[in-house]
This record gives structure tokens, C-alpha cells and sequence, in this order.
């Protein structure tokens, strides 16, 4: 069979058409299949979304919970904090106040032990020389010995200078004992008027000449003016501020005189004074 040349287009056509048209179909259901994964997986994202959104609705309310509580109670360590610094300030504010009362009240209180230590000694001191002059008038006069002055004599102008140092007429009590104490060294008084003489020094508040007329009284032999001059040997350079030179002698009163009245005072004062 032979085919006419005007036909062959024709052929051609029909056979591109049809294989278009199936390569079209073809196409066609690569694209549908296409369609369906993507449909699938569109689906399984939707489900798994929607999953998430279920939990994210069931966890939501307990996570705004969770951050008001937290919320809270940061506001609230906050204010705690706010308020136990405050309180920290204010205990540090009192205990500031309460140490300078207290640097204050020892300063007082050492002041007001000074003056009554002061006091103490003046009336022991007023005393002891009440004492000796009532023993001296009530004592009969022996003979007069063969010094530069009268037994007499010298207990006379004694008595004198003691009534000056109670009467508070310190120089007139320091010329009387300072010439009983040159006139005759050797008198049984001689003692006493050295250690009435440091004690004039000390009432008028000439320490340092006072520790050196109480040192000169342990140079008279037998002399009871001893733990005495040890004592007041002890106060003057307390009023002196030399502290380490009072604790000496109030140790060396404890030491050498156990058995003295002023033992236990010694003790005392040594003890205030260690502790400062």
C-alpha cells in the first residue's frame, strides 16, 4: 500500500498526539501522586500540631502559675531581703550606739572610781593623823633628850603641822614636817612627819614630788609608816597616769605586806588596773 505524500503530516500528527496524550496522562498521575504524599504529610504535620497545641493548652495554665508563683516569690525574697538588710542597719546603728555608751560609761565610771579612791584616802588619811594627834596629847611627856630639839618640843610643832594638813593649810603643813624631818631625823616622830610631808604634796596634787617624799620614808628604821607609804606609793602614780609603775607597787604591797589593812584593796586596785 502506498501512502500518499499529502497524508504523511497527518500520520505524524496523529502519532505525536497520541503519544502527547500519553505523556500527559502520565504526568497527570505523577502529579496526583505527588499531591497525595504531600497531602499525607500535610495531614500527619496538622495532627502532630494539633497534638502540640493540646498539650500546649493543658500545659499553659500551670506554666503561668509556675512563673506568677516565681514571680512572687522573687517580690517576696525581695521584700524579705529589704527588710533583714534594714534590720542589719539598724542592729549595726545600736550596737554602734552601745559601744560608744559603754566607752563612755567606763570612761565615767574610771573617773568616778578615781574620785571616790580620792575620797577614801582623804578620810583614811584625816583618820590615821585624828588618831596620832589624840594618842600624842593623851601621852604622857617623857624627859627631854639631848638632840637639837625637846622631845617635847618636837611632838609640839608635830601636832602643829598635823592641825594645818586636817585644817587644809598644806604649806604651812609642808614647812612644819619639812623642819621636823631636818631637826631631828632621829626622833621616834621623824617618820610620821616625813610621811605627813608626801602627803601634803599628794593632797595638792603634786604627785611626782609625793612619790619622792613616801620613797624617803622606808629609810627611817623601824618605821609603821611603811604600808602606808607603799599604798599612797601606788595611788600617786596611778594619778600620774604611769600605770605600769602603779601595778608595780600595788604588787610589791601585796608582796611585802600580807598582812597589812590595805592588802586587800591592793589587790583590788592591781586587778581594776590589769584589766584596763
Amino acid at each position: 500500500m502506498i501512502i500518499s505524500p499529502t497524508k504523511i503530516p497527518r500520520i505524524i500528527l496523529f502519532i505525536f498526539l497520541v503519544l502527547s496524550t500519553g505523556t500527559a496522562q502520565a504526568q497527570q498521575t505523577d502529579i496526583k501522586r505527588e499531591l497525595k504524599r504531600l497531602n499525607a504529610k500535610i495531614d500527619r504535620e496538622r495532627v502532630r500540631t494539633d497534638s502540640l497545641e493540646t498539650q500546649i493548652s493543658i500545659l499553659l495554665p500551670d506554666l503561668r502559675n509556675t512563673l506568677r508563683a516565681t514571680v512572687d516569690a522573687k517580690k517576696q525574697t525581695d521584700s524579705v531581703a529589704i527588710l533583714l538588710i534594714n534590720r542589719i542597719n539598724t542592729l549595726q546603728n545600736k550596737i554602734r550606739m552601745l559601744e560608744d555608751k559603754s566607752i563612755y560609761t567606763d570612761s565615767t565610771n574610771f573617773e568616778i572610781l578615781a574620785q571616790l579612791v580620792m575620797i577614801e584616802n582623804k578620810i583614811i588619811t584625816l583618820t590615821n593623823s585624828f588618831t596620832e594627834m589624840y594618842s600624842l596629847r593623851s601621852e604622857k611627856q617623857g624627859g627631854v633628850i639631848k638632840t637639837k630639839i625637846s622631845t617635847a618640843e618636837y611632838q609640839r610643832k608635830y601636832i602643829e603641822a598635823l592641825s594645818y594638813y586636817q585644817n587644809g593649810d598644806y604649806n604651812q603643813a609642808i614647812k612644819g614636817f619639812s623642819e621636823l624631818v631636818l631637826e631631828d631625823p632621829s626622833n621616834k616622830l621623824a617618820d610620821n612627819s616625813q610621811y605627813w610631808l608626801a602627803e601634803c604634796y599628794y593632797s595638792i596634787k603634786n604627785y611626782k614630788r609625793a612619790t619622792l617624799e613616801f620613797e624617803k620614808v622606808f629609810t627611817f628604821p623601824g618605821t609603821d609608816k611603811d604600808d602606808d607609804s607603799q599604798l599612797k606609793l601606788a595611788l600617786a602614780y596611778q594619778s600620774l597616769g604611769n600605770f605600769v609603775k602603779a601595778r608595780e607597787e600595788y604588787q610589791r604591797m601585796i608582796d611585802y605586806f600580807p598582812s597589812s589593812e590595805y592588802f586587800s584593796r591592793a589587790k583590788e586596785s592591781l586587778k581594776q588596773l590589769s584589766v584596763e
